[in-house]
């Protein structure tokens, strides 16, 4: 079997942060790209974006399967089915510290003219939340790191200074989407 007739990394990345996220105490969230084939409340659907929590304690009869993640969730007190396929998560991440994982947008956005932006960071959970954009792949997904490594630029000489990126006024900064093109 060659690479391209593997299966998606994806799921199993997935499954992977999301026993992370809830072995650690961290609330699970998953961003999805919303078109036809998702199902959930459009209500709720800001941009073509959801983000939705899937922990143990707002999901019941999680499923996270191959090909599609299936739950029932309550939105606004009103019991809900939802269904995602694999293809259509952006970004799986822990809601308190955002660490987690982006993956390369679908199909759909590059034809919106999506192409070329990479996710920098995650939104940041709440009602004015915005979602990342992006995600689906194809049999050569691949993985978009999140937290640049401190050692990621050109190393500081004596005449010149890395600058230190200073934490925002009033503390308790919150990681936010940055596209780059």
């Amino acid at each position: 079997m060659n690479a391209q007739d593997s299966t998606s990394t994806r799921p199993y990345l997935i499954r992977a942060l999301y026993e992370w996220c809830t072995d650690n105490g961290l609330t699970p969230y998953v961003a999805v790209r919303v078109d036809e084939s998702v199902q959930v409340p459009r209500e709720y659907v800001k941009d073509g974006e959801i983000v939705l929590n899937i922990s143990y304690d707002a999901t019941s009869a999680l499923q996270l399967g191959n090909d599609f993640i299936e739950f029932k969730a309550r939105f606004g007190g009103k019991p809900r089915d939802i269904m995602v396929p694999v293809g259509r998560v952006i970004a799986i991440y822990a809601r308190e510290n955002g660490q987690g994982m982006a993956f390369p947008p679908p199909v759909d956005a590059l034809a919106e003219g999506g192409a070329g932006s990479v996710m920098a960071s995650l939104p940041t959970p709440g009602p004015d939340a915005e979602a990342p954009a992006s995600a689906e792949g194809t049999a050569g997904d691949r993985v978009v790191q999140l937290v640049q490594p401190e050692s990621a630029g050109t190393p500081a000489t004596d005449d010149q200074e890395t600058p230190r990126p200073q934490p925002p006024a009033g503390g308790g900064g919150r990681p936010a989407l940055k596209r780059v093109k």
